[in-house]
């Protein structure tokens, strides 16, 4: 149906997360019809970007600079939020409710997946953990069954350690009308309820 190349385009670009064939031939024609000063910025930004970015040696998340502004910065909570991935944790940045630091784990345990505690970062967790003697851990991974398991497994490493630590809470999105949840999150919403 298309070109060569653009048929190709469109094939590269439906790899990336969240973009399927209509989002992808709709940024295939885009690019195609921006100037060549466009795309040789857009090519040229993701370069820089792949060439720049590294995981900060203290909380893997994805910075330029070493270590990352988060872990650099002194006035920051002694308090430490556990995350699965660097966008998890600019997420929360977004709330500019959490004052605290990160660490960031790489991913969450799931066994169909391949993926086991060795393969997370929880052994640089447990020793951050032991060096920085932080007053709180919060646990803010997301509440899928491998998000979960995750969560049993640092709860059983953490209980030893005499730290408290906490999970966000789960529950229904502000605006959203209760008819429309499904039953996990209102039971997590009741669950997790708490007195006014």
């Amino acid at each position: 149906m298309y070109a060569e190349a653009l048929n190709k385009l469109i094939e590269e670009l439906k790899r990336m997360p969240g973009i399927g064939p209509k989002s992808a031939q709709r940024l295939a024609f885009y690019m195609l019809s921006s100037s060549e000063k466009q795309v040789e910025d857009l090519v040229n930004a993701i370069a820089q970007a792949k060439g720049k970015m590294k995981f900060c040696s203290i909380c893997f998340n994805m910075t330029d600079v070493e270590p990352c502004k988060i872990c650099s910065d002194e006035s920051r909570e002694n308090t430490l939020c556990v995350v699965a991935d660097p966008k998890d944790l600019i997420a929360i940045e977004r709330s500019r409710e959490f004052k605290g630091k990160y660490h960031v784990l790489g991913g969450v345990i799931s066994p169909l997946d391949g993926i086991g505690p060795e393969s997370l970062r929880i052994k640089e967790l447990l020793t951050r953990i032991e060096k920085e003697k932080f007053s709180e851990i919060i646990l803010a991974l997301s509440p899928t069954a491998e998000g979960e398991a995750t969560i049993i497994y640092l709860t059983k490493l953490f209980r030893p350690l005499g730290i408290k630590f906490s999970r966000v809470a789960y529950g229904l999105p502000i605006g959203a009308d209760m008819d429309y949840a499904d039953e996990a999150t209102l039971s997590k919403a009741i669950e997790g309820r708490r007195a006014i």
